[in-house]
């Protein structure tokens, strides 16, 4: 009988470490815009039907297609940071809402920026070495990603 309850404690234990911290900010990540969308430079709002649930956290897509394609590999699409405000995690290591919007795709990753009341933090982030940004962001985000 121990063994049964330690089983089942490690399986839940397991399954709530593997959350990820996702922004879904609207019900959805990255403000229910398509994230396989964004690969092909486009932002565009996904569509109430096709959605699909990843890791805990719903996302939205223009097309059966987009749809299957995240699917087929979704770690490949999910944005960098838990969808959060790339340079806000790197520089102010601050989880910050984001402009769906504003994005870049940078080695083959998706990175989403806070653009708001003349701040468009995608233009910093150009602006101040990308290639320092992602790793502080990198860094931050070990930790910030335990804190909900």
């Amino acid at each position: 009988m121990r063994i049964i309850a330690l089983v089942i404690f490690c399986s839940c234990y397991v399954s709530f470490s593997q959350t990820l911290d996702v922004n879904t900010k609207k019900g959805y990540a990255a403000n229910g815009f398509d994230v396989v969308a964004y690969f092909s430079k486009k932002a565009s709002e996904g569509h109430k039907n096709y959605t699909t649930t990843f890791e805990g956290a719903k996302y939205k897509f223009i097309s059966k297609e987009n749809l299957i394609t995240f699917n087929e590999n979704p770690e490949k699409y999910i944005p960098q940071y838990g969808g959060y405000c790339a340079y806000a995690i790197a520089l102010k290591k601050d989880k910050v809402s984001i402009n769906p919007k504003s994005f870049l795709i940078i080695e083959g990753r998706l990175y989403l920026f806070y653009n708001s009341w003349g701040t468009n933090t995608k233009v910093l982030w150009l602006d101040n070495n990308p290639d320092k940004l992602i790793i502080e962001g990198n860094k931050n985000w070990e930790t910030l990603k335990l804190k909900k």
